[in-house]
């Protein structure tokens, strides 16, 4: 099991995560749909198979260039700590449990469930012929809020597909600050990401602007929500940590790249989120 985590990166999921809980209490606090802990642990079900299943894949598909990496070298499947085999065996078992587990929530969710499974399987193939991956990535991430609140209600609104969008743009942007550690090993290896076609400075540019995006898109939902004065103090949490990352990564200094990756955007989701449900609970006095 500590293999298969490893594999995983399962403190990873505290970026989409968070998200999810948004999105699953959002359907309680502002629909008739009552809360559920069944529902819940579905949710959680199919938000761990759906990870699990995207990362052991692109774990599975980059072994050969995960190899020649030495920044990646030491991944599970090129040092010998899990087989290629197995990885795979561990990707076709996530997906059907992930599918199985739609299908106990509702129709609307089994049937968008191939489409959720394409998109965050897809991801990996995408370094090899565009450097709009880390937009591919964003999207697999931000179907966690508006499949959550799908999952409640059965029906899409306004605001979850807003906080999918702060997703799409905050895990776009962060992620193309990550790839900047690999701008040379791309260019050698003929891969595809931002840092590699447009240069270190464009590139944190963009990362710049797809973060005002992610900050636009928190800040929105206040139109067609009556928040108390806790969200505010999220929506400021938020926007000061990808203010934060910016600043910790320079285009001549990127040395502080995985603190800004990890560090910064895992807090960044875990307060947001909390603050988020602190609101919902004050507004609605309950949300279970």
């Amino acid at each position: 099991m500590k293999k298969y985590f490893s594999l995983v990166l399962f403190t990873h999921s505290v970026f989409a995560l968070p998200f999810a809980m948004i999105g699953f209490f959002l359907g309680v606090a502002t629909t008739i749909q009552p809360f559920k802990w069944l529902l819940l642990v579905l949710v959680l079900f199919c938000m761990v198979f759906a990870r699990n299943s995207a990362m052991a894949f692109n774990r599975y598909l980059d072994r050969k260039i995960d190899a020649k990496n030495p920044r990646t070298q030491m991944r599970d499947i090129p040092a010998g700590i899990v087989s290629a085999n197995s990885a795979l065996v561990f990707v076709i078992t996530n997906c059907v449990l992930f599918v199985i587990t739609t299908f106990f929530i509702n129709p609307l969710c089994f049937y968008l469930s191939p489409v959720a499974l394409f998109i965050v399987l897809f991801y990996s193939y995408t370094k090899r012929f565009t450097a709009l991956c880390h937009l591919v990535l964003g999207l697999g991430l931000a179907l966690a809020p508006i499949g959550a609140y799908i999952a409640v209600t059965g029906s899409f609104n306004i605001v979850p597909i807003l906080y999918s969008l702060a997703v799409l743009f905050w895990v776009s942007g962060f992620d193309i600050i990550y790839a900047l550690q690999d701008e040379d090993f791309d260019k050698a290896e003929h891969l595809h990401s931002i840092p590699a076609a447009l240069g270190r400075k464009n590139a944190l540019n963009l990362s710049v602007v797809l973060h005002v995006g992610a900050a636009f898109s928190v800040i929105l939902p206040i139109l067609f929500t009556d928040f108390s004065f806790v969200y505010y103090i999220g929506v400021a949490f938020f926007c000061a940590m990808l203010i934060y990352q910016h600043l910790l990564v320079k285009p001549n200094d990127i040395s502080k790249v995985n603190k800004a990756f990890a560090t910064t955007n895992g807090y960044a989701s875990v307060i947001f989120a909390v603050c988020y449900l602190v609101d919902a609970f004050l507004r609605t006095n309950s949300i279970l």
